[in-house]
């Protein structure tokens, strides 16, 4: 009796000191003394509570966390917290408020926090995948390589969608490009033939279906080859999404979770769309730029200008430099299309398209192809530049060329040249003793008047003598040491003067390193370098501190 009467003494004293209204309170209130028994609490109280009753321990009908909590607050003043305490009761977030009476009772109002605990996990969920998936463009767009966008996407998702991911490339032939990645582990890749049926959804999202549902998929029934090395357990949860390309799919991506892991959501459903339509954009534009590259590749081998190297006796040399370093053509060039045997002569181009780049390049490539088309006629030099001037003045292009034909042919140990000039500057030769000669060869443009004049020059070469075709952006090379000074013919000359019986390659090495050390690192046009040679027979040595030759045979 004097224990029932002493608690609800304590009870209306409660009353008193926070007033009758916290039982009609609409969030729960519990009022507890300073030794943990419960005093009293409202309906929304016995709510949530519903097996707490007054006269209970609250540790014995509360969480621990709120029961310590108490424990803290009934101690005194020190001990209380500074802000609302937080925690869970029967899957509900509560925020509890402590108010302490005199003589250490305190109430309890508990507030539920749900809804805002909720919105706020939602929020942050969003913004962590939102940083998940500009970490996926960032990552996957900054590599153009196929197969290593391929990895960089197996692994993020494997990271941060699943447990493992397999990406499934489109078929090449009857082979499929796979990449597997389990989560920590290494990422491999194979290619091999598979059954794509043999996966629910995964015929479809390789066509870019919209994805099933993974809820429809049943995991037992995956075959082995879909199931990366290393991953652990019975499969549990699958989803198979397409990875859109620009155009046509770019493939399909499964992730996997093991049975002991929870199952996807519809949410993370959406997230791995999303996810993957990321990585098709970036594996679809990885693709498209390997085979732009390829392609480009292909053309440019075409329009680079061939290695030159001994033909019948000849020596030939040559040498190009586009008017912009990262550039590997322009409108220079130069061909040698041997004769058939050595009875017949070796054709020799070299020439200049107006204009610089890949515009350039072009017309080089048509006058490159119409010549070779006109080798059969290349006994006379005339011929065949009015038909190649015809071409080009029936072409859509607007730009004319200067051009230098040289037939070559050896006889009795010299090289005999016949040398035609349409526009292009006069060849040069350098005699074995240093000598240098001008062949007096003139003609007129290429593709800008409807007759071409041209001129042709027969001479020969003794063995050592070279004979050296170029380009204007040799000559009109600007440099020197104000920086504004033309190269210049005399300076070539004199260039020339110092390679006297050396054999074309380094004519052509001496004549392009003095020109590249003039210009520095000042602007320049193409310039094009070719040598012929009629080399010594015999080799090289040195008598008196001079250069000597051996043995001369025809």
């Amino acid at each position: 009796m004097t224990a029932s009467h002493s608690s609800a003494t304590r009870a209306r004293s409660a009353d008193d000191k926070v007033g009758s209204s916290w039982a009609d309170a609409p969030c729960p209130v519990l009022v507890v003394d300073r030794h943990g028994t419960l005093l009293q609490l409202n309906d929304a109280a016995r709510l949530l509570l519903p097996e707490a009753a007054s006269g209970d321990r609250l540790h014995e009908t509360a969480p621990s966390w709120l029961s310590d909590a108490h424990r803290s607050v009934a101690g005194g003043p020190r001990n209380a917290p500074a802000a609302p305490l937080s925690g869970s009761i029967n899957e509900r977030v509560v925020l509890a408020h402590p108010t302490t009476a005199a003589d250490g009772d305190v109430v309890w109002w508990l507030v539920d926090d749900t809804d805002r605990h909720v919105a706020e996990e939602a929020v942050r969920s969003a913004q962590t995948r939102s940083q998940i998936l500009t970490e996926a463009s960032s990552t996957l767009l900054s590599t153009l390589n196929v197969p290593r966008c391929m990895e960089v996407a197996a692994s993020m998702a494997a990271q941060h969608l699943a447990e493992a991911a397999v990406l499934v490339a489109p078929a090449q032939g009857r082979r499929h490009p796979l990449t597997y990645a389990p989560r920590g582990g290494p990422v491999v890749q194979v290619t091999r033939q598979i059954d794509t049926h043999s996966v629910p959804g995964l015929p479809e999202a390789l066509q870019g279906f919209p994805p099933v549902p993974a809820r429809w998929i049943d995991p037992s029934v995956l075959p082995d080859w879909a199931i990366p090395e290393g991953f652990t357990g019975p499969v549990g949860s699958v989803i198979v999404t397409p990875l859109p390309g620009h155009g046509v799919p770019a493939g399909a991506l499964i992730l996997l979770r093991s049975s002991t892991e929870q199952a996807f959501t519809e949410g993370e459903e959406v997230f791995a769309r999303l996810f993957a339509a990321r990585a098709g954009a970036a594996l679809s534009a990885a693709r498209l730029y390997t085979e732009q590259a390829t392609i480009t590749a292909t053309l440019m081998n075409e329009l680079l200008p061939p290695p030159l190297q001994r033909v019948h006796g000849v020596q030939y040399a040559g040498s190009y430099r586009a008017a912009k370093d990262h550039e590997r053509v322009g409108g220079d060039f130069y061909d040698v299309h041997p004769g058939s045997d050595p009875s017949q002569e070796t054709l020799v181009v070299l020439g200049d398209v107006a204009g610089k780049g890949l515009d350039a390049a072009v017309l080089t490539g048509k006058i490159r192809n119409t010549l070779h088309a006109l080798l059969p006629l290349a006994d006379d030099h005339q011929r065949v530049l009015d038909l190649l001037n015809g071409a080009l003045l029936n072409s859509r292009h607007t730009r004319f060329a200067t051009l230098v034909l040289a037939s070559v042919r050896r006889r009795a140990g010299r090289a005999q040249l016949r040398l035609t000039s349409a526009g292009h500057l006069p060849p040069l030769i350098v005699r074995a003793d240093g000598r240098v000669e001008e062949v007096p060869s003139r003609g007129t443009l290429i593709g800008a008047l409807p007759i071409v004049t041209a001129h042709t020059v027969e001479t020969a070469l003794d063995q050592g003598d070279t004979c050296l075709l170029y380009t204007d952006g040799i000559t009109e090379a600007r440099g020197g040491p104000l920086g504004d000074e033309l190269f210049g013919e005399q300076r070539l000359r004199r260039v020339l003067a110092e390679c006297g019986g050396l054999p074309a390659e380094a004519v052509v090495e001496r004549v392009q390193m003095v020109a590249a050390q003039w210009l520095g690192t000042g602007r320049h046009d193409d310039m094009a370098v070719v040598a012929i040679s009629a080399p010594r027979t015999g080799g090289l040595s040195v008598v008196d501190g001079r250069r000597g030759t051996g043995r001369k045979d025809g």
